[in-house]
């Protein structure tokens, strides 16, 4: 009956005691967790398959065969490596749990979404939803642009290999810089999608973001420098050309949206108010004609007024 009760009065504009808060936070937190509990342990049966998939393209490129220590072209190869006992339960666990959180992004961004959605103006949740929905999808481009570029950066770091030595990758340290590569591109892919929240927001005017506009390659450019592991020209050219194509498409939209938005206010002078806003009031006087003059029939037909 409380719980019932307590779901009947709530807040509609989202307001709740801190407890409330907390109780509903853990909740979120408690789905998510066993979300990714759930999905990992079903990866973990396709571990193997999932290991296979990124070491391939590395293998492809740069693989020792049949212990080689130089490959078919004379060029210096690489030969994955597990160390110790408990190393391949290590990386078993460890493979598993990135896909349980990658392949739960949208459960767990969800209920983010679903945690702060009261806070929010209607204009805010609408804008939220598209930009969480867009979001996965950026996230996603710029993890494959890392797995793609994976190769050329392997062989850029083999060619530094000293003649008739073996190199010898670990396999949970590559599997670290595969992470971070991914999760670093991903993030990066999401830039243009923050610029284009905070127009939406009226932080942002598309005029400004397109004044920065050196600013944001020269940015972007040592940004690929940074997070790139080789440094080389083309591993910078493969991950700034797609932020810097991004940016501009962001300023793109931001132009289009601030064009509606100045059509809509000069129809409309309250469009852009918040929910909580009031509306502009006309304080010109209207002029208010005399009173007509009533009818015979509502006369009254005796002396007595009506508190008589």
């Amino acid at each position: 009956m409380l719980k019932s009760a307590r779901k009947q009065e709530k807040d509609p504009e989202g307001r709740m005691p801190l407890a409330d808060h907390l109780r509903e936070l853990r909740n979120r937190l408690l789905k998510s967790v066993l979300a990714i509990i759930v999905v990992t342990i079903v990866a973990s049966f396709f571990y193997r398959d999932i290991i296979e998939f990124f070491m391939h393209p590395v293998l492809k490129s740069v693989g020792c065969v049949n212990g080689q220590i130089k490959g078919a072209d004379g060029q210096p190869c690489a030969e994955m490596t597990v160390n110790g006992l408990t190393g391949p339960f290590a990386i078993a666990m460890k493979v598993s749990l990135m896909a349980g959180l990658v392949a739960t992004t949208p459960i767990w961004l969800y209920q983010l979404w679903a945690f702060l959605a009261p806070g929010l103006h209607t204009k805010e949740k609408r804008y939220a939803i598209s930009f969480v929905a867009a979001g996965v999808p950026l996230f996603l481009g710029g993890g494959y642009l890392a797995y793609v570029i994976l190769p050329q950066t392997a062989q850029i770091m083999i060619d530094l290999t000293v003649d008739d030595a073996r190199n010898l990758f670990p396999l949970d340290d590559y599997l670290d810089l595969v992470v971070r590569m991914i999760i670093v591109f991903g993030c990066a892919f999401e830039l243009p999608l923050l610029l284009v929240l905070l127009n939406f927001t009226g932080v942002l005017t598309a005029k400004r973001m397109l004044g920065w506009w050196r600013v944001m390659v020269l940015g972007i450019t040592i940004f690929a420098a940074v997070a790139t592991p080789t440094g080389d020209p083309f591993s910078m050219s493969l991950l700034a050309a797609p932020i810097v194509f991004l940016y501009f498409g962001a300023v793109a939209i931001a132009f289009f949206n601030d064009l509606r938005k100045r059509r809509r206010r000069e129809a409309d002078p309250d469009f852009s108010l918040d929910d909580d806003e009031a509306s502009s009031l006309d304080h010109i006087p209207e002029q208010v004609g005399a009173a007509p003059a009533p009818a015979a029939s509502d006369r009254p037909t005796d002396d007595f007024d009506d508190a008589t």
